[in-house]
């Protein structure tokens, strides 16, 4: 789908000439406030610089002053209805309060990222390729909340499996040509799987050989190249190899870890020169922790021109990471282009939502009450006869034991430091997890397996009521109550514990006073 109407060539060339006038002057651009758009977006800003945007995504915001199409579209799991999400206001944040109201009551999915560009270059899931051959799946609309400018927005949430790409892109860079690319990622959200990518790659799917990418990577991906620490690092995928300099298979120690809660990473490239520089998104300026030539073997480079994200250029799908907004650019950017939407990316006023851990902050005593009609009195507790983890009454007749396995320690997520674990009050390092859907008490065993599967993030609650409780790893599902046992649960699936009757009310629980 071309979006057109908002972005005719001669509203960019005007819009261009003033962020001309601001950089030469000196002026700076992005100073958002609360529920207002800025005069200047990052695509103003690098087409001013003489390196015009090429693609342009983003769930949370405009990423030009003029634009006021849609941002992204959701698909509902109650029906497959979907609907476009776009903004406040031209050039402003994402009205999340549409996305809130369509999908009130079940789950969404991001079916499509538009392109702001005006070159079509959408995203939508991933097909099959040569690692996985079978097609990514879309990330769940609700897993990654946050806040810009004040407003409510929502991030694009990848786990294993979820992807997305475009393989047949208008003025991508290809060949040795020149280009630019940034992202706003979560810091605190990674793995080392491959691959969590934004940028150029393959069109066809498959590893056409070293150089046939070039696509900003972010993790702590440790079989290639390093950098100074244990990671997360940017760096770059330029296919066969993840480059944190111009040597393969080492450690640049000028490349830091970086784990901003909102990182902005850059990745630029030209004929034998590329770039890493970084930040964090809220506040400060650029570093640039790589300027230099190509690794060998990558020097011409053979870029194809496709776009991906949250994968590798052969569909590689086994990365974990939080993605909010992103561009490419035609030419290579200059530093100073870079630092000014920079300085917009910060004014933008990325932050936390307070919808996150809100009242089940971490370090406190909860019990937690199920909200269907047939069940109000019953709290998740688990049965010391066995690991299972169920929904049974606890009033204050209950025995001492029965409250005190219906109590529960919030933590930070252990895979996801912005959600919550439950740790058992009564057996402490044992912990809220499924398996195999279901869900068991058990010991933490400090695998990153136990931290995903022990990893929830607090949504509202499906039916209005209190929170749901969002599967880190498993994001389509919820902590549900089913026949008296608790489950994770999509709403509609092939487990009869998916069943849609009553899916609102059975995964929405309120945060109750500790029974012990």
């Amino acid at each position: 789908m071309i979006i057109s109407g908002w972005l005719r060539h001669a509203r960019r060339t005007l819009l261009a000439t003033g962020a001309a006038l601001a950089l030469a002057t000196g002026v700076l651009v992005g100073t958002a406030t609360t529920s207002q758009a800025a005069s200047q977006q990052a695509c103003d800003i690098y087409a001013a610089g003489g390196t015009p945007c090429v693609a342009a995504h983003s769930t949370t915001r405009a990423l030009y002053a003029a634009y006021n199409g849609p941002l992204y579209q959701v698909r509902r799991a109650s029906d497959n209805a979907t609907t476009n999400i776009g903004l406040l206001s031209a050039g402003g944040v994402a009205n999340a309060t549409a996305q809130d109201s369509f999908c009130a009551g079940t789950s969404c999915v991001i079916t499509v990222i538009y392109d702001q560009s005006g070159r079509g270059n959408n995203l939508t899931p991933a097909p099959g390729g040569g690692e996985v051959a079978t097609p990514d799946r879309p990330a769940d609309a609700t897993s990654a909340p946050v806040t810009i400018g004040g407003q409510k927005a929502y991030g694009v949430f990848i786990s294993a499996g979820v992807g997305y790409r475009d393989d047949s892109t208008n003025g991508v860079a290809t060949g040795d040509s020149p280009e630019g690319e940034y992202g706003v990622v979560d810091g605190t959200h990674y793995n080392n799987g491959c691959c969590f990518d934004y940028g150029n790659a393959e069109t066809t799917n498959h590893d056409d050989g070293n150089g046939t990418m070039e696509a900003i990577y972010f993790g702590n991906a440790s079989y290639w190249d390093t950098g100074a620490g244990n990671g997360p690092w940017i760096m770059a995928d330029q296919e066969n190899g993840l480059f944190s300099g111009s040597n393969v298979n080492s450690q640049n120690p000028g490349d830091p870890t970086i784990n901003h809660r909102f990182t902005t990473a850059m990745l630029k490239g030209e004929s034998n020169q590329w770039a890493i520089r970084g930040g964090d998104a809220q506040s400060g300026s650029l570093s640039t922790f790589f300027s230099g030539p190509r690794p060998t073997g990558y020097n011409p480079m053979h870029k194809e021109g496709a776009i991906l994200l949250g994968i590798g250029g052969d569909n590689s799908n086994g990365a974990a990471g939080t993605f909010y907004e992103g561009v490419m650019t035609s030419g290579y950017p200059s530093d100073a282009t870079e630092n000014s939407v920079q300085a917009n990316i910060t004014a933008a006023g990325y932050a936390d939502t307070s919808s996150g851990t809100g009242s089940i902050a971490p370090g406190s005593r909860i019990s937690l009450q199920a909200t269907t009609s047939c069940c109000t009195g019953d709290y998740i507790r688990h049965d010391d006869s066995d690991t299972k983890v169920v929904i049974s009454p606890v009033d204050s007749s209950s025995s001492a034991t029965v409250k005190a396995d219906s109590t529960w320690i919030v933590r930070a997520g252990l895979a996801n430091s912005t959600c919550v674990s439950f740790e058992s009050a009564n057996d402490p390092g044992q912990y809220l997890r499924h398996s195999n859907f279901q869900l068991y008490l058990n010991a933490n065993d400090n695998t990153s397996l136990f931290a995903q599967d022990a990893t929830f993030c607090p949504q509202t609650g499906q039916n209005g009521q209190g929170y749901s409780f969002q599967s880190v790893n498993y994001p389509d599902k919820y902590l549900r109550h089913f026949n008296y046992t608790v489950y994770t649960a999509s709403d509609g699936g092939s487990n009869t514990w998916d069943s849609t009757t009553s899916w609102a009310d059975d995964t929405s629980w309120l945060t109750a006073q500790p029974w012990g």
